[in-house]
């Protein structure tokens, strides 16, 4: 008998239960390959290793190098891989879901497919946004005109705010900088918002397309989720971008580059995962516990939960 080297692979049973805890693990600028049953990060300040079966979801940003080793381990322990951009602005390609069962996405598709479990998910939304308010008998009309309004509102606050002129929002996609410079930094700061939300959405299992709200595009339930946020992330940061900037800035980037510094604690990753199981109706003996580890390039240095960063002699 051919005797196999390495770590013998891990069976289902021996897996922590997702029901536990899932942590998402960012890296960055590193290589990543595998000793045994750990996976090891290795970049300019030393090499850390993890054991593959502690982590949830790993979101691989710019200059990672992976080797089929540690995909090969990555994939037994049932860990999700995310490809995005810089602090997960972007979503770029994913792999399978963090879930071994299909349960989460056919709650999913069971509440999208009843126009009235389809309506009430749309009416917890709202519901989010007014948390002072029952929502619980307007029409979708209704519940539009009303978050129009509210929206409208938080423009015209955070104009007097930042002292910037404000009129309305217009995008053009194909005309980028045609655009006023505030809303040049809300489309790349939704962009971003829309990548993190995205990254998520795929590696909890759910479908991006199978919206409540938005509907008829393949990132319907991403634009849903991600409108949760906005008032309290990409549209203060907009006007906050177009009060400091020079006429020669790139207000795209700085706008990325803001949101992505908003995301680095990871909370509002975690309570976008609270959010959806709160909308899907998941119960407490299903619930998702989630934290965040994270491995920044060169600005932070986070070692938390057991994580062993050592120098390589």
């Amino acid at each position: 008998m051919k005797k196999q080297s390495g770590a013998k692979k891990t069976s289902l049973k021996e897996l922590p239960k997702i029901s536990d805890r899932i942590s998402f693990l960012y890296i960055e600028h590193a290589k990543i390959n595998r000793i045994d049953s750990a996976i090891t990060i290795v970049d300019s300040k030393g090499v850390i290793r993890i054991p593959a079966a502690m982590l949830g979801v790993i979101l691989l940003g710019p200059g990672t190098d992976i080797s089929h080793r540690a995909v090969e381990l990555i994939g037994d322990t049932g860990t999700s891989m995310v490809w995005v951009g810089e602090r997960g602005v972007r979503q770029y390609a994913h792999g399978r879901a963090l879930a071994h069962s299909t349960k989460l996405l056919e709650k999913q598709a069971r509440l999208f497919s009843n126009t009235r479990s389809r309506l009430s998910v749309a009416r917890k939304m709202y519901q989010l946004r007014f948390p002072n308010e029952d929502v619980s008998e307007l029409t979708m009309q209704q519940l539009r005109g009303r978050e129009g309004a509210r929206i409208r509102k938080i423009y015209r606050a955070n104009s007097k705010k930042y002292n910037v002129p404000w009129d309305k929002r217009e995008y053009d996609p194909d005309n980028f900088e045609d655009g006023t410079i505030v809303n040049q930094a809300l489309s790349a700061a939704n962009v971003a918002l829309y990548g993190l939300v995205h990254s998520v959405i795929v590696a909890l299992g759910a479908s991006p397309g199978l919206g409540f709200i938005h509907t008829g595009h393949d990132l319907s339930f991403v634009y849903d989720v991600a409108d949760l946020y906005k008032a309290e992330t990409t549209i203060p940061l907009a006007f906050e971008v177009a009060a400091n900037s020079q006429e020669s800035d790139d207000i795209g980037k700085l706008a990325r580059l803001k949101i992505r510094d908003t995301f680095v604690d990871g909370k509002l990753m975690v309570r976008i995962v609270k959010d959806i199981q709160y909308l899907f109706e998941i119960n407490d003996g299903e619930e998702l516990m989630v934290e965040m580890l994270s491995l920044w390039d060169d600005k932070d240095k986070l070692v938390k939960y057991g994580i062993n960063y050592r120098e390589d002699n």
